[in-house]
């Protein structure tokens, strides 16, 4: 019998949600690190959000099928 990890459903939907609020309230006031340069900070946060907003919402969607199913 194979081991299939799992994530419990609720904890998968509430981590999805904590990355996604997480995300949001990085972004809307700013990041003032000015010291880094400011074109390498600025490719670093845009990808450093999408990353983040991308797991959060994929852990909704996972959470909210499984409480479906």
């Amino acid at each position: 019998m194979l081991y299939k990890p799992t994530m419990n459903k609720w904890l998968e939907l509430i981590l999805g949600v904590i990355l996604l609020v997480g995300v949001i309230a990085l972004v809307l006031p700013g990041m003032p690190l000015d010291s880094w340069g400011v074109a390498a900070w600025t490719v670093f946060k845009g990808a450093l959000t999408w990353i983040v907003a991308l797991i959060g919402l994929i852990l909704i969607i996972l959470g909210i099928s499984e409480i479906k199913g």
